[in-house]
């Protein structure tokens, strides 16, 4: 492990020569070999369909890994947004003379070394490697054992692009020891590593966050709410509310509990229900719920879960307080929405939650690189510092101050 991020680490120095023209040019062949590659990519995804099948994988999870001719060529495209992307590396951000007369700038650099552990979803694989080769990071990739022989496909496709170009591959690499302890190896190498971006299950989060000596930006569960207000068109919200849940149910963005106002629960329950079960959503509800819809009992422990799948907890709650009140009890930090026509209400819904992106009259799905303009994402980070929500282009940046002086001395 330690050879293997040194040779990392080096080639670090090598990205700081390359040109954004060149970048570019490099991504949009990786994009072609992608394209150029998709009956490989299918033959290998095959291999981890078959082995989710053997483990009996749930329908959400087969759903993210599954790679066709349409999600191959999604990659690529957005590979191509990537590169189309203002170039993040070198930017002054500020600048300004001091006093003594010294003219200082704010620039842009990359990070440098970044480890990105991730779960499921193989175009994870080359989303972040394009999104750290275009900031000039080196990545190093951690991916679920569910989908090994996808991601060592795609990470080959993408080496060979590298090797074409006479750069070394260790730009872009799968870590050689996937086991736990070969992630704990590489969450404790701050010589080599400056920081670990891990993005799947709560156990994964906390081990990481509790054991690295890394520096960690957190991508943690997506514990998301929608708040039918008093005031909402209800048509608008039933629509919104299926959106969040059905559309995509195993995906961090997805809504995980609804919250119906008190005053409009007797009109509004029957339709959600009637919806939802079209949609063979499971429903779970309090006690304020069962006695409008028959559903069964939503415990502590279900408001506090992120389900990944068609599955949806029900509360009503006494009006926007009542919502706020709960959400900030189980609230993730991720994304969290309200439906209603009153801006009073809005507004202090947006105000009062405290997550990286809140919403009014609008899906929690919205929350992504992609949706976002960002071209890609590397995650959705549930952090305060550094990096929030969507994390593109520019979370993989820090900065440096130039100072340029004619002799002062102090």
């Amino acid at each position: 492990m330690e050879q293997f991020l040194q040779e990392a680490k080096s080639a670090s120095r090598v990205l700081s020569l390359i040109s954004g023209h060149d970048k570019n040019r490099i991504l949009r062949e990786m994009a072609n070999a992608l394209r150029a590659n998709t009956m490989n990519l299918i033959e290998a995804n095959a291999l981890d369909m078959s082995d989710a099948d053997k483990n009996k994988l749930s329908s959400a999870l087969k759903d993210r890994l599954l790679l066709d001719e349409k999600r191959i060529d999604a990659m690529a495209v957005a590979i191509e947004e990537i590169a189309a992307l203002k170039e993040p590396v070198g930017r002054v951000i500020d600048g300004w003379v001091t006093e003594d007369g010294l003219k200082i700038e704010k620039v842009s650099i990359p990070i440098g070394v970044i480890g990105i552990i991730y779960e499921s979803r193989p175009n994870v694989t080359s989303d972040t490697a394009a999104l750290c080769f275009k900031s000039s990071n080196v990545c190093v990739l951690k991916g679920g054992k569910e989908a090994e022989n996808s991601n060592i496909a795609i990470a080959k496709i993408l080496q060979a692009t590298l090797e074409k170009n006479n750069l070394p591959k260790a730009l872009i690499s799968l870590i050689p020891d996937s086991s736990r302890e070969g992630v704990a190896k590489l969450i404790k190498m701050d010589k080599y590593v400056d920081l670990i971006i891990p993005r799947g299950g709560a156990g994964l989060i906390k081990y990481v966050c509790d054991n690295a000596t890394v520096s960690v930006v957190k991508h943690d569960k997506g514990q998301c709410h929608t708040y039918i207000d008093k005031d909402a068109k209800l048509d608008n919200a039933i629509a919104i509310a299926i959106n969040a849940k059905v559309q995509r149910p195993g995906v961090c963005n997805a809504m995980e509990t609804l919250l119906v106002d008190s005053a409009i629960a007797q009109e509004a329950l029957p339709l959600l229900k009637t919806e939802f079960d079209k949609a063979h959503t499971q429903l779970k509800g309090c006690s304020n719920t069962q006695n409008i819809i028959d559903v069964p009992h939503a415990t502590d422990e279900d408001y506090d879960t992120e389900y990944l799948a068609n599955i949806l907890n029900i509360k009503v709650v006494e009006g926007v307080d009542g919502a706020i009140e709960h959400i900030v009890r189980f609230t993730s930090g991720h994304s969290e929405a309200i439906i209603t026509e009153n801006i009073t209400a809005a507004e202090k819904f947006l105000n009062s939650i405290d997550a990286a992106v809140v919403y009014v009259n609008a899906s929690t799905r919205f929350t992504d690189g992609g949706a976002f303009g960002f071209g890609a994402e590397v995650g959705i980070s549930t952090n305060k510092l550094h990096a929030r929500g969507p994390m593109g282009i520019e979370g993989l940046t820090t900065y440096k101050f130039k100072v340029y002086g004619s002799g002062q001395t102090r």
